[in-house]
């Protein structure tokens, strides 16, 4: 990926290369200037004209030159680490995007969030220090030869103390290298139960569980904080080397090089600018030790990113659906379900078909793999055994937990669709939303909040309602979708659904007899097994557990006291 952007950084590399040459050449013209403009002043009390202008020449030009390398380094090097964290992002997203659901179930979304983003950040880091630290590489080797050409003894400084840092560099990546890939791994943790905890911030409200989720989450922060100390504290230990060695050298530079004045063989000009080349190449070395730090957190980061961009996708179970034959629906095969990690099936051996057209009631006791059937069927997991025949149509479900995005109604509805008004209101009456969407402040633009909490629970399903609707889909998954609106009006609902979309299929899982007795055929489930398939009236006449059940449900909303005897009785 990094070749993408090569033409970034072989730009800001030339630059650097520009800059690099400078400096040793601005050496050159303190040297040219001391020996023949400054040092003849103090000698005659004569200023040459044609010295001067050539020395004030060589500072400036090479000053512009120098300048302006400095610009197209950093410009380029910017660039291309920005167009590289760009590529990073984009495959993460695309390989998150691409993978099912079932892949992203078995992973905390905070901490995919992190890959996406601050280990991102985190392993372009050291792309744009990179062009500077191999133009410092091109000085070190210039200014070793640059010193040897004025002088042995300068030279020889150069060659002891140049990989003296670089061996300092060296062996301070080694050493902190495992602290900043520890420190990441503990960043993606932490950001993951920041998500957990942002998500469930009402039951922690509700539950008063404010203090022990304080206390979780700074666990994790402080193994984020101990794993940076140690790789600091490493890091500030390598920074004072790096500041004492340059600092030293110097010394030993204005001893040796005064001896070397004061026995003739060096000029004060030479001298001079071996001085100033010293001076100008401690920030440099310093940017190498930088770009080594950030090396162990940018590879720690990489790594994580290529665990999710390369990992192999995961089969999409919608390939392995095929279309039934005409006037069918859906039809399941000896179709049964086990979750990653369990013994039992959740689902086991359903055969089923539904009519195109017709409503479809889902009804068990809680666990019996209604959920689970529902989400088989709409392709979100794959089935263990058995095959899945659909009708060649659009396919929409709506969860029984309602998800809005924090934008407006209209966003809601359309989810990344374009549609006309028209199509939105439509969409909003046959889910008895258009009335009371209207009655909001600014209508279709009202702004609903993260998660639609600026609105309640029944007007949050039937937006969700109306998001699917809105596609007119040919099959309707409906996982006890409008539990919480009322009775009248979730028969209103199913109504429109007749009237407007007759030729659709519906599956809905119901736990409200009103519900199911709209339906026009219904489903037992238990424990993952489909006990009866019939209409209403057959099964609460010839199913016991079927109408035990029913009755429960009708007891359960008459009265608390009632429901609680009956569950005490095996009844539900």
């Amino acid at each position: 990926m990094l070749g993408l952007r090569r033409d970034y950084f072989a730009i800001a590399i030339v630059g650097a290369a520009v800059f690099a040459v400078c400096t040793i050449a601005s050496s050159f013209a303190v040297e040219w200037v001391i020996d023949e403009v400054i040092f003849p002043r103090f000698e005659s009390d004569d200023l040459a004209p044609g010295a001067f202008l050539t020395g004030a020449a060589l500072i400036i030009g090479i000053g512009i030159v120098r300048a302006v390398a400095v610009v197209v380094r950093r410009s380029f090097a910017s660039m291309g680490m920005w167009r590289v964290a760009e590529t990073y992002t984009d495959a993460v997203l695309d390989r998150l995007c691409a993978q099912p659901i079932t892949w992203h179930r078995r992973r905390p979304d905070g901490d995919l969030v992190a890959r996406a983003g601050v280990d991102t950040e985190s392993a372009v880091s050291v792309l744009a220090p990179i062009p500077f630290a191999l133009s410092t590489v091109l000085m070190i080797v210039g200014s070793t030869l640059w010193l040897f050409h004025l002088d042995a003894w300068l030279g020889s400084v150069a060659l002891v103390v140049f990989p003296l840092l670089i061996g300092t560099n060296i062996v301070y990546e080694h050493l902190v290298s495992g602290h900043f890939t520890r420190a990441q791994d503990h960043l993606g943790e932490f950001s993951a139960g920041v998500h957990e905890s942002f998500e469930g911030v009402q039951l922690v409200k509700a539950y008063g569980a404010e203090a022990r989720e304080t206390e979780r989450l700074g666990g994790l922060a402080e193994r984020v904080r101990s794993s940076r100390v140690e790789a600091l504290s490493v890091r500030s230990g390598f920074e004072a080397l790096l500041d004492v060695i340059p600092s030293l050298t110097n010394i030993v530079l204005v001893v040796l090089g005064a001896m070397r004045v004061d026995s003739g063989e060096v000029t004060v000009g030479e001298f001079s600018s071996v001085i100033f080349l010293f001076t100008l190449l401690v920030f440099p070395l310093r940017l190498i030790g930088y770009a080594l730090s950030e090396l162990p957190r940018s590879r720690a980061a990489w790594l994580r990113i290529q665990a999710v961009v390369t990992e192999p996708l995961e089969p999409d179970p919608r390939a392995d659906i095929v279309t039934a034959p005409a006037g069918v629906g859906v039809a399941l095969r000896g179709v049964s379900y086990t979750y990653p990690g369990e013994a039992q099936p959740a689902v086991r051996g359903v055969d089923l078909t539904l009519t195109e057209g017709t409503v479809t009631a889902l009804v068990g006791p809680t666990g019996a793999g209604k959920s689970t059937l529902v989400d088989l069927v709409v392709g979100l997991v794959p089935p263990t055994a058995g095959s899945i025949e659909l009708a060649d149509t659009t396919r929409c479900i709506v969860f029984q937990e309602p998800f809005l995005l924090s934008g407006t109604v209209r966003e809601n509805v359309e989810l990344g669709e374009p549609l006309a008004d028209e199509q939105v209101w439509r969409a909003l009456r046959l889910a008895e939303a258009a009335e009371f969407v209207s009655h909001l402040p600014q209508g279709l633009d009202t702004v609903v909040g993260e998660r639609g909490v600026s609105l309640s629970g029944g007007q949050r399903q039937r937006l969700a309602l109306a998001r699917a609707l809105s596609r007119e889909p040919g099959l309707l998954l409906l996982d006890d979708t409008t539990s919480a609106v009322d009775p009248a009006t979730e028969a209103r609902v199913l109504s429109n659904l007749r009237t407007a979309l007759a030729s659709t299929t519906v599956l809905l899982v119901a736990s409200r007899p009103s519900t199911i007795a709209l339906a026009d055929e219904v489903v037992y489930l238990a424990a993952g097994v489909v006990g009866a398939h019939g209409s209403h009236d057959e099964l609460m006449r010839t199913v016991e557990p079927y109408r035990a059940l029913v009755e429960a449900f009708e007891t359960d909303r008459r009265s608390p006291h009632e429901a609680t005897r009956a569950a005490g009785e095996g009844v539900a």
